[in-house]
């Protein structure tokens, strides 16, 4: 089993274990029969949890009514994350118990604090209720994250290249990513996200991949929407990983041929020009830039590579183009291959992290778990004369909201 899961497992196990411990310690006061009720309870909705953790994938969440979907699967992964906000607060008071064991250990016997005698010593009072205060906190902030799903915020670039054509300059350039439109579920909210976009009068729009969660039947009830977006030098698109079908499974592999074709058609439906592994050419009076798109290409966590830097380059080198930009779902694409290869690339435009949907920004300081996977996982990056942006996503899977890391729109002037 890969690390990135045994390490979550081992936290969730010892997370268990000490919310246990937690939650004896607060009842130990209580009447005998209301104390082995709250065990009880508590021991029910772990069970519930984990079910549902394990059955991740075989349980049919479309078919359960959004608000009840929503407030379930946010108290669900609210409740194990609390338990592993627990585990740091009270490894803290094994230390100290320790400390103090070795202590006792070396001095004589009518030495030994009181603290060391009968059941041994006892842990701390204010380190429990400080877990359990965290645990709650914790818990109660994954459940209000539901409210912040649909609050789009739109963060603005500006980015300065000396090799930008002068007919050029000033382009506003509008990035959005990973929609995934199975998740949705008010056709008004989305279209605030849509007006907000359109609010900005963008020259270009770039939508960088993942507009499904599984299935091309899911941006059905929002193409008329999505159909909305429109700029004068146009609307470009990829594929992300969810949008190939390879997360459910399928009658037939025609079947799942078939749904992504629907997909294809539905991006060229509602507009969107779809670059697989391909390029365009744009020009203003003499002056030309280049848009790249490609398929799915990632470095990490198993993630396929469909795409094909080489079939999208093919005769762009000919063509004398001072300026190229990039199209591609996956940001380990950009460490991976564009920087080794694609010197000339000036800047990548990249999703898929949603910035796992949970962190802290705050002005000069951004911290989300999902870092300790991506190095690059959020907002801009520069290495030598190369970009890449990073979307936090339009969207949201598998938490129905935001805490801490919302949905975005960006806004990216070249000057």
């Amino acid at each position: 089993m890969p690390a990135r899961f045994i390490i979550p497992l081992i936290l969730l196990i010892l997370g268990e274990y000490y919310s246990f411990i937690v939650i004896r310690l607060a009842v130990r006061h209580m009447p005998p029969a209301a104390r082995v009720s709250i065990i009880v309870f508590h021991f029910l909705v772990s069970l519930v949890a984990w079910t549902s953790f394990i059955f991740l994938r075989k349980i049919n969440w479309a078919e359960m009514p959004h608000m009840a979907r929503n407030i379930y699967v946010a108290f669900v992964i609210g409740y194990m994350v609390s338990k592993i906000v627990v585990v740091p607060v009270m490894l803290s008071d094994e230390i100290r118990r320790l400390i103090v064991w070795i202590a006792g250990f070396f001095q004589t016997k009518q030495q030994v604090p009181a603290t060391t005698t009968g059941n041994g010593i006892p842990r701390s009072v204010f380190i429990t209720h400080l877990a359990m205060a965290l645990g709650g906190a914790t818990l109660l902030s994954f459940i209000y994250g539901i409210t912040n799903r649909y609050k789009y915020q739109v963060r603005r670039v500006k980015i300065k290249f000396d090799n930008l054509p002068a007919s050029f300059r000033g382009l506003k350039i509008v990035q959005i990513s990973d929609v995934h439109s199975g998740s949705f579920d008010s056709h008004k909210a989305v279209q605030r996200g849509i007006d907000k976009i359109m609010a900005e009068r963008p020259d270009m729009i770039f939508f960088t991949g993942d507009l499904v969660n599984n299935k091309a039947d899911e941006i059905q009830p929002y193409t008329d929407i999505f159909s909305q977006l429109r700029a004068p030098m146009g609307v470009y698109s990829t594929l992300g990983n969810h949008d190939y079908g390879d997360y459910v499974e399928w009658p037939s592999a025609q079947a799942k041929v078939a749904n992504l074709e629907w997909l294809k058609k539905t991006h060229a439906a509602m507009g969107w020009r779809l670059l697989m592994n391909e390029h365009v050419i744009l020009n203003r009076g003499n002056d030309k830039i280049a848009v790249i798109g490609i398929e799915n290409w990632g470095a990490k966590a198993g993630f396929p590579k469909y795409g094909d830097m080489r079939k999208a380059y093919a005769g762009l080198p000919e063509q004398n183009v001072p300026f190229k930009m990039l199209l591609s779902h996956d940001p380990s694409h950009w460490d991976a291959q564009v920087r080794t290869e694609y010197k000339d690339i000036d800047i990548a435009f990249a999703g898929h992290t949603h910035g796992m949907q949970f962190g802290i920004e705050i002005p000069g300081f951004k911290w989300s778990p999902v870092q300790y996977v991506y190095r690059n996982w959020a907002g801009l990056t520069k290495e030598e004369n190369q970009y890449l942006y990073v979307n936090r996503g339009f969207g949201f899977l598998g938490y129905p909201g935001r805490l801490g890391i919302l949905p975005e729109i960006t806004v990216i002037e070249l000057v």
